[in-house]
């Protein structure tokens, strides 16, 4: 994986880059639809190409272990051909969704024991078998084995759980340098910085990190409940530690306001299954500000789903259908709902690129921030 910076903004820590992978090159600011199971929900392969232009997308470790399974994915000859995706794939490896199980699992210096969410039985993840499971799938971006601690974890437990991730990172990153690529192309570790809301902690993380001289990086344990201003200031210390000439990857955040800031701050990588899961619910994200599609008043609002034109369902289709197909649980809601979000979503990233490379960012971002948290 090759990763190279275009633009840097002169007035904010923001740039604009390419990253280069066997599956193809990603441009930067980059958001990720979450397709955790194999599948970003109510949404095809073809809409993410040609309606969303998608040029990454995420999948999950713990999920797609239980369900395929990994030999079901080996004899398939990876996650891209089963799920028949041709461009670059990331794994989260499974952390959060262990640190989800708060009370079916059990966690220790070896790795973690949980139960199946699907049928109760018992597994066991070291940060070796993590690895092997990401082998396994075939992203080309995997991710070192963490535990992701809640925002008001308090110190003693964060710095407990931050030595073992730390323990753990070590042992993903050799076991990573022992195998090799299951399907002939190559696969990227990258390392994740936690800590809590410390920042002694988030400091020590980041420094550590930083030594490892992966490919990229990603910054973990945020948007899981601390204050978001408490966000931003973990974001801009991490960032001032992690090498420059690496990708950074922010993972499970967030709203649009939320991604402008990070952009701000020198993210340039995003995942978050919100504008999926807020779109099957009726919410649709727009440059003019929020829609409830549920709501009366798009009843009888026969301008398009969004003026702007992000996708072709944008234009194809008017606020009044959208709000009869969800006052009537049709699925066609979900679908043109979850597809508009993502566009939406992979456009601003656009937006954010082409004004980082004018230079005019921090005042674009400016103007953008407060009509994008406006309650139409």
């Amino acid at each position: 994986m090759k990763f190279e910076i275009q633009h840097k903004d002169a007035q904010t820590k923001a740039r604009a880059g390419l990253i280069t992978t066997d599956h193809g090159t990603i441009a930067t600011p980059i958001f990720m639809p979450v397709g955790t199971q194999g599948t970003v929900k109510a949404v095809q392969q073809y809409e993410l190409t040609d309606d969303i232009d998608a040029s990454i997308i995420l999948g999950n470790t713990y999920h797609l272990y239980l369900r395929p399974t990994t030999a079901i994915l080996e004899q398939a000859g990876g996650l891209h051909r089963f799920i028949g995706w041709q461009r670059p794939i990331l794994t989260d490896s499974g952390g959060f969704q262990v640190f989800s199980l708060a009370e079916n699992r059990k966690l220790s210096n070896e790795g973690a024991e949980f139960r199946s969410h699907i049928d109760g039985s018992t597994h066991f993840f070291s940060p070796e078998k993590v690895v092997d499971i990401q082998r396994s799938i075939g992203a080309d971006i995997i991710m070192a084995f963490d535990e992701c601690t809640p925002g008001d974890a308090d110190y003693d437990y964060a710095r407990k759980s931050l030595d073992m991730t730390e323990l753990w990172l070590d042992r993903c990153i050799s076991r990573f340098a022992a195998t090799e690529p299951k399907y002939g192309y190559s696969q990227s570790l990258f390392p994740i910085v936690q800590g809590c809301v410390y920042r002694d902690l988030r400091t020590r993380s980041a420094e550590n990190v930083a030594e490892k001289q992966a490919d990229g990086n990603a910054i973990g344990g945020l948007a899981v409940g601390e204050p978001v201003d408490t966000m931003y200031e973990m974001i801009e210390l991490v960032n001032a530690i992690l090498p420059d000439d690496k990708p950074r990857y922010l993972m499970g955040v967030g709203t649009p306001v939320n991604l402008l800031e990070a952009i701000e701050r020198g993210v340039d990588m995003f995942d978050c299954i919100m504008p999926t899961r807020n779109g099957r619910n009726g919410q649709l994200f727009t440059g003019q500000g929020i829609i409830n599609i549920r709501n009366r008043k798009w009843e009888d609002d026969f301008s398009p789903v969004d003026a702007d034109g992000h996708s072709p369902v944008d234009t194809m289709y008017s606020r009044a259908y959208l709000h009869h197909l969800f006052k009537a649980n049709e699925i066609l809601g979900l679908q043109i709902a979850s597809v508009h979000n993502l566009a939406f979503y992979l456009s601003l990233m656009r937006e954010a690129r082409k004004h980082i490379a004018t230079g005019d960012f921090a005042a674009w971002k400016g103007v953008m921030v407060k009509q994008l948290a406006e309650r139409l």
